[in-house]
């Protein structure tokens, strides 16, 4: 007998006959994500277990896991060979203390080396658990603990007990590329967060204007994006200068709509990184109505600024609460607190237009002198980091 670490897939399983590319995807992520450790890892019909590794890295080991995307659930689970003697003797390690109610649940993919049914199993295994310890009850709806009997193929079952919730969705590198348009707010790490938890592979582009901004704030950004690579993988991280557009802005445009030209260049300019590097669709933070730039009227001015490319917004139903709330999660609210603002908070206007029309946004950007070769510099001038 030995301790694994058994893994549950989330909703590939739902992929019929393409499982193999999406089940293979994520078993490459989960290497990736456990390198520098030994283990073994072993594949059986729709589990995955970790095995023969060192219990000293176990909580480690764990740790990483809860950050894959595409696994449902694990367990630490003790493997032993099938048979009733071993299954109630182990079953006794999981078993409720004196005074607390419990269930035994049995799964059996292996009908053969214990012909009896899973409930009979269970039965069995619950009654041999009351016959050897004090003051314990079943309660088949509401236990204090449950005892999980998998018994699998190959003439192995494992026990477990608890079961311990991974961050699901889809494995990351199975839904494209997406370009992240990344800022030093909590809105837009959780909305990259959220496309890699559905699949994306994530770039990321963010725009700085020093000396408007610091080099604090650079660094901030650069800082958010490697917590992303925890759950994300890999991340391109291009840094585009903004000066000289912002104070171009500045000095030809209307104040109130100054925020509307921004985001409109900004998109611009991301789509042209964007066929750069692969990517097939822009990724913003934006939520409906949470600032004047996000209403649908600033919104619709920002996507007629893009010529192809799907521009995805995970954000949109949610409030500041809840965004706040997963940036907690995974780890990005500590350092968005960081009183170094991006180049979104540049020249703000006092009030700036809540509900621009298309063709005055237009208007005013065709007011930007030199704006195609103001472009082409940003580009040419932009620094790229590989994070990992």
């Amino acid at each position: 007998m030995k301790k694994v670490i058994l893994i549950r897939t989330g909703e590939i399983f739902l992929k019929g006959k393409n499982i193999a590319f999406f089940e293979n995807t994520l078993i490459n992520n989960i290497k990736s994500h456990l390198a520098g450790i030994e283990y073994k890892f072993v594949r059986s019909q729709n589990r995955f277990y970790i095995e023969d590794y060192d219990e000293i890295f176990q909580d480690e080991i764990i740790e990483r896991l809860l950050t894959v995307f595409g696994l449902h659930s694990l367990s630490i689970a003790t493997k032993i060979e099938t048979s009733m003697d071993n299954i109630k003797k182990i079953a006794l390690d999981y078993a409720p203390e004196e005074g607390q109610t419990f269930r035994v649940s049995c799964t059996r993919a292996d009908k053969k080396t214990i012909p009896m049914p899973s409930f009979k199993i269970a039965g069995e295994v619950g009654g041999f658990l009351l016959s050897k310890i004090k003051d314990i009850s079943v309660d088949l709806h509401n236990p204090d603990v449950v005892v999980n009997v998998d018994i699998r193929e190959r003439g192995y079952t494992y026990i477990f007990s608890k079961r311990i919730m991974c961050a699901q969705g889809m494995p990351v590198g199975t839904s494209s590329k997406g370009l992240l348009l990344l800022s030093g707010g909590f809105d837009s790490p959780v909305a990259g967060w959220r496309m890699a938890r559905r699949g994306m592979n994530i770039s990321a582009i963010h725009f700085h204007s020093y000396p408007h901004t610091s080099l604090q704030a650079k660094e901030k950004v650069i800082d958010l994006a490697k917590v992303m690579t925890k759950y994300c993988g890999n991340i391109k991280l291009y840094i585009v200068p903004f000066t000289a557009i912002q104070d171009e802005i500045h000095e030809s445009c209307r104040e109130d709509f100054m925020i509307t030209v921004m985001r409109r260049i900004m998109v611009r300019i991301a789509e042209r990184v964007a066929n750069i590097d692969g990517s097939k669709a822009l990724i913003t933070g934006e939520s409906l109505a949470q600032v004047a730039s996000q209403t649908i009227e600033s919104i619709t001015s920002t996507n007629e600024a893009v010529e192809l490319l799907p521009v995805l917004r995970p954000l949109i139903g949610m409030d500041k609460y809840e965004i706040i709330e997963t940036a907690e999660k995974i780890g990005t609210a500590r350092l968005s607190e960081l009183p170094y603002p991006d180049c979104c908070t540049v020249f703000l206007p006092e009030y700036p237009v809540i509900r621009p029309k298309l063709e005055t946004a237009q208007k005013e950007e065709a007011k930007v002198r030199n704006l195609d070769k103001l472009i082409d510099d940003a580009i040419a001038n932009m620094e790229i980091l590989d994070l990992s």
